[in-house]
């Protein structure tokens, strides 16, 4: 096997892997925020939630990318623990239909000599002015690359008849009864963790196959090592999640190993029952004893390529219909394995969503993001009740004290903002849809209307400590005034908050609310401005105690200005049409 050969097949591999990512990524852009709804509706049991999962993943062909999301989304509180088992079972059974696919379209009806036809349509649609047109395209272009890689992949396999030497290296493996079995396994396992791809393994796996390189029974034990060995993508991603996105991910290891156990302790029964319904199809028994596949397009070879995707439907399939009882069990149990921190006293102001790690799609990305951000707001909330405090408070310690508390929340502010922006950078440098690019750009405009409100507590706090300095007081009816102002406020905060969750649920159609709530705000700060200039006109206010009073109430006034700026981000692009 000559250096060009090797190149060869990497590159073909590569670009098998490629064409897997982008029509992947084609198909998650075009389903795009249905993906998520389609999730919070069908996960309501452990029964809709192995539909969901099988579902989902037949159509992003990636089992991968759907543990990654579900891990991302109990990550963000969007799945229970128990609902996300239940989705990941249905993974497990959703990539199967890859292995059919590339049995069937890579080998039987090799449609690789389509692919660079079908290129043609995909230039023309990924060329298109209308971002879905975009995202079919890039699905057509993925779709091609795969069986082109594919196909690539067979050419570049040398030919055992020429080269007898790699046969007798693979004979010596496959020639110690169950402990090749386990050899097998192990050398599954080590690649799909190496290619972070069960469904490149799986192809790797079908080649080899149906070019003799390896028995039938050595290849269905690389499958299994394949479902441990894509069990790691999830514990990645949950590595620097919270305590249950990594028990979600765990569940996915423990479904898969106990899977693999019963599967080697009933391998040769296991083997003869996808052997008898191969049979039952008019092809040769390919767990038959002396069975060998004598030319690529013969009915034996046939006969493997189509038992290897029967074992893993049947290997997925069984193992959900035993395991799907024992969701509850496997909850326990992951719940034993992985304790919460000691530590874990959640703090308001603590980024709650954002900590997952990796994310299967940019697309739904943006979702966490946007959870964060109704947190956000609502830690903001509680510091208005705060300055309402420090406005009324006599005592100079506890005065103190709430300034203190103010300060930190402009310091909280800071770094939940930071935080945010630093995590939407980093979906915005993914391929994303112009729908959800223009959803980002308003989660910015947002995330520093709140960083403001943050601000605007803290000068509070300042404006009330200068005049604690040169011993002014406000008067009973101030405070009344400074007290209406601040219900004000907070009737603004209601109608924001209210206005984040209703776009947060694809429900925002209008924001009358909020403008209603500016008004009243607007209309009381030239109430309280005008009154107060009559009465310093008139002797009745000391001038400098007067100032601190309508200093604070511009600074509620402007609260009231960021808060009615994210209502109109919200508008601009979230709202229904």
């Amino acid at each position: 096997m000559g250096i060009l050969q090797i190149f060869t097949l990497l590159g073909a591999l590569g670009m098998f892997l490629y064409g897997m990512n982008l029509m992947s990524s084609g198909l998650q852009k075009a389903a795009g925020d249905r993906l998520r709804g389609l999730l919070s509706a069908m996960t309501s049991n452990p029964f809709k939630g192995v539909l969901t999962g099988l579902g989902i993943t037949s159509v992003i062909q990636s089992s991968s990318a759907t543990t990654v999301m579900v891990v991302s989304f109990v990550n963000a509180g969007l799945l229970t623990l128990a609902q996300a088992i239940g989705v990941i079972m249905g993974a497990n059974i959703g990539t199967t239909v890859t292995a059919w696919l590339v049995s069937w379209l890579g080998f039987k009806a090799d449609i690789s000599i389509l692919a660079v036809p079908l290129m043609l349509f995909g230039f023309l649609f990924s060329n298109s002015k209308k971002n879905q047109r975009q995202n079919i395209g890039e699905l057509i272009v993925g779709f091609c690359l795969l069986f082109l890689g594919l196909s690539f992949m067979k050419e570049s396999v040398p030919d055992l008849d020429e080269t007898p030497q790699v046969l007798e290296f693979v004979k010596s493996w496959a020639g110690h009864g169950f402990g090749s079995v386990l050899i097998f396994l192990v050398f599954g396992t080590v690649l799909t963790l190496v290619l972070q791809s069960s469904s490149a393994t799986m192809a790797i796996t079908l080649i080899m196959l149906s070019m003799g390189w390896i028995p039938f029974n050595m290849a269905c034990a690389m499958v299994l090592g394949e479902n441990i060995g894509t069990t790691i993508t999830a514990n990645i991603a949950a590595s620097v999640g919270n305590t249950q996105a990594k028990r979600a991910a765990m569940s996915h290891t423990i479904f898969n190993v106990f899977g693999v156990i019963w599967a080697l302790v009933f391998f040769r029964p296991f083997l003869a029952l996808v052997g008898g319904i191969i049979e039952m199809f008019g092809l040769p028994n390919p767990a038959a004893e002396g069975f060998a596949v004598s030319a690529q397009n013969s009915p034996d070879a046939t006969a493997a390529l189509y038992g290897l995707a029967m074992l893993h439907t049947l290997f997925n399939t069984i193992n959900t219909l035993i395991m799907i009882w024992f969701t509850k069990v496997i909850e326990k149990l992951v719940v034993w394995m992985i304790k919460a921190p000691k530590s874990q006293e959640q703090e308001v102001f603590r980024l709650k969503y954002i900590s997952a790690g990796p994310l299967a799609t940019p697309e739904l990305a943006t979702e966490q993001a946007f959870n964060e951000i109704i947190h956000f707001a609502r830690v903001s909330r509680n510091g208005l009740g705060y300055v309402r405090s420090a406005i009324s408070v006599t005592d100079a310690d506890q005065f103190e004290e709430l300034r203190g508390k103010l300060v930190k929340y402009e310091e909280i502010s800071d770094r939940i903002e930071y935080e945010i922006a630093t995590f939407l950078n980093a979906v915005s440098a993914g391929d994303i849809s112009t729908e959800t690019s223009a959803k980002i750009k308003a989660m910015y405009k947002i995330i520093g209307e709140l960083e403001s409100l943050g601000d605007s507590g803290e000068a509070i706090s300042r404006i009330l400590s200068r005049k604690n300095i040169h011993k002014k007081s406000f008067d009973e009816d101030t405070i009344k005034n400074l007290n209406n102002m601040t219900d004000a406020v907070e009737a603004a905060y209601d109608a924001m908050i209210g206005n984040l969750s209703a776009a947060y649920n694809d429900e925002l159609e209008e924001i009358s609310n909020a403008y209603n709530a500016e008004d009243r705000i607007n209309n009381l700060r030239n109430t309280l401005r005008d009154t107060e200039i009559e009465e310093i006109e008139s002797n009745q206010k000391n001038y400098q105690t007067s100032v601190y009073y309508m200093d604070i109430v511009s600074e509620l006034e402007k609260m009231g200005d960021f808060m009615i700026n994210i209502s109109q981000n919200l508008e601009k692009a979230f709202m229904k049409r």
